[in-house]
């Protein structure tokens, strides 16, 4: 057990903390959290894989619409990735986007990520695009250096780490979840359900629980769409993660919330195992980032699930079929990559894409290669 949780537990006021604190000091303190460590936390050496890790295809098909997106006039070439991971998607885009396209001159790519450590990693790999590419530690660092930001709005697994208050309903009265220490371990302790921000974000989004259910209530994701509506001005967003309708979220296999973590590429069903050692996640919740992304300002467009969009994208452009013996080639390797992300038993059945749009109107028929996939 970390010792700077049990110390913030214990100095609280009534020796608790909400799941959102605890999720803030396991993932986000400056010294001890998960993500602001040394250590590789994103492919084989971390603790999970992310979609670009399977294949560059993945950053490529992207660039091919965000190009379309800027050659079409809708928007200026500039892109803000939320959460850079080490980089390796970025560098796909710039890859491709400096052979696709002469708007590469103007290209001007934003990452922005709070922990030192993976900006270091993605200045490491983004070495050969230091025209192109700003780090900043917070939306609020890049907002102190202009007033507006016009472009695409990119992230890839960001809402799913953001902090959530957890609650559940039993005989009918609601309780918020905290964490505590207890017999020398954190604990969860049940509560009454007291925070006005939770019972408005119920009330908001129509939901009742059942008994006995479980359920993460997202309010950083519901601040961070407000506190920077003012921001984004004419842009195009695109959100990768694993999530759930609402109606998804009323389904029995649901009910038990989605809180765990992710620890050596084992998932780890308790969220207070190794605190600040493992990657602590939860599904986001569609209908919400849609609904409070309308009240910001943002047009959702649809929500695709991820291989569907990738083969509408073009990707089975890139799967080349041919005799190579070699198991082992470098397209072999390729194909079985692009295979992965399309099959139903791939990375790709658990993920969506969302898009959503502000400021601008985009003719969303015309951007797809192979529009039928979306269906």
């Amino acid at each position: 057990m970390s010792s700077y949780i049990v110390e913030a537990i214990m100095s609280s006021p009534k020796q608790r903390i909400s799941y959102a604190d605890y999720m803030n000091l396991a993932l986000y303190d400056e010294k001890n959290g998960y993500y602001m460590k040394e250590g590789d936390k994103i492919g084989r050496t971390g603790d999970f894989y992310t979609s670009i890790h399977v294949s560059d295809v993945f950053g490529k098909l992207f660039a091919s619409l965000f190009i379309q997106l800027v050659e079409a006039g809708k928007i200026p070439p500039c892109i803000c990735e939320l959460g850079g991971g080490d980089g390796k998607f970025a560098h796909a885009v710039l890859t491709e986007w400096k052979k696709a396209s002469a708007t590469f001159e103007q290209l001007t790519y934003i990452i922005i990520d709070t922990s030192p450590y993976q900006r270091k990693k993605q200045q490491q790999t983004l070495a050969d695009f230091p025209q192109h590419v700003i780090f900043y530690k917070g939306l609020d660092d890049f907002r102190k250096q202009r007033s507006s930001f016009s472009g695409i709005v990119f992230s890839n697994e960001f809402f799913d780490a953001l902090p959530v208050h957890v609650i559940t309903s039993e005989r009918g009265q609601l309780y918020e979840l905290f964490v505590t220490v207890k017999d020398g371990r954190l604990q969860e302790e049940k509560q009454p359900l007291e925070n006005e921000a939770i019972f408005a974000y119920l009330r908001e989004r129509n939901i009742v629980l059942t008994e006995e259910q479980r359920l993460e209530v997202p309010l950083a994701m519901k601040a961070f769409l407000f506190d920077h509506a003012s921001f984004f001005d004419r842009c195009v967003m695109f959100t990768v993660d694993y999530g759930y309708t609402d109606e998804e979220w009323e389904q029995l296999p649901r009910r038990g919330g989605s809180l765990r973590g992710y620890y050596h590429h084992q998932l780890i069903a308790n969220p207070l195992a190794y605190p600040g050692e493992m990657d602590i996640t939860s599904h986001i919740p569609w209908d919400a980032l849609r609904v409070y992304g309308k009240q910001a300002g943002w047009e959702w467009v649809q929500t695709i699930r991820q291989d569907r969009f990738l083969l509408a994208a073009g990707i089975l452009d890139y799967l080349v079929a041919h005799h190579d013996p070699n198991p082992f080639s470098e397209q072999s390797r390729r194909n079985r990559a692009i295979r992965s992300l399309i099959t139903d038993e791939g990375i790709s059945s658990a993920f969506h894409v969302m898009i959503q749009q502000k400021g601008v109107q985009v003719d969303w028929d015309a951007m797809w290669k192979e529009p039928q996939f979306l269906k």
